[in-house]
């Protein structure tokens, strides 16, 4: 299986860069992974409703020209489909099952995500109703990916 984490702007903090490059260590004997940092549109503050369309619009292009026509994306958003992690175990054991080996999970900027990568979506994930930054979400969701193996082989690991 093959799964990409794309992501808008870069990790700075050097302990989420750590973590998250654990976790990458951890799912590379499950899975190809690959890490994609897209650029983080800059904006003055505060921002114009016109101003955050364009934002959204060109981060948007960015993230799709990473998603290609095989891949089954999953975007992060908080009013996504919510799961426990068996659950969500059990999802990704049925993609690869039914032939969807190449998964894209999209996490958007401080500002979401376009309506182009919306609607381009198979499945809109959220990971809490509460707000998080970006950056930590990267670590959440590399997390609960590694556990959803462990689920599926059977593995120690989630209790």
């Amino acid at each position: 299986m093959k799964i990409q984490i794309i992501a808008v702007g870069k990790l700075k903090e050097k302990y989420l860069k750590r973590a998250c490059a654990e976790y990458l260590k951890r799912l590379a004997p499950y899975a190809r992974m690959e890490m994609i940092e897209v650029a983080e549109e800059k904006a003055n503050d505060p921002v114009c409703p016109s101003q955050m369309e364009r934002i959204l619009e060109k981060e948007g292009e960015r993230i799709l020209r990473y998603c290609s026509r095989d891949s089954y994306v999953i975007v992060l958003a908080i009013e996504g489909r919510s799961f426990t992690s068996t659950e969500f175990a059990r999802k990704m054991d049925q993609l690869a099952t039914y032939g969807k080996s190449h998964l894209a999970f999209v996490t958007g900027g401080s500002y979401g995500l376009s309506p182009a990568v919306l609607k381009r979506a198979n499945l809109s994930l959220s990971l809490s109703k509460m707000t998080f930054p970006h950056q930590l979400i990267r670590l959440f969701l590399l997390e609960q990916i590694y556990r959803s193996f462990k689920i599926i082989r059977g593995e120690t690991y989630h209790k």
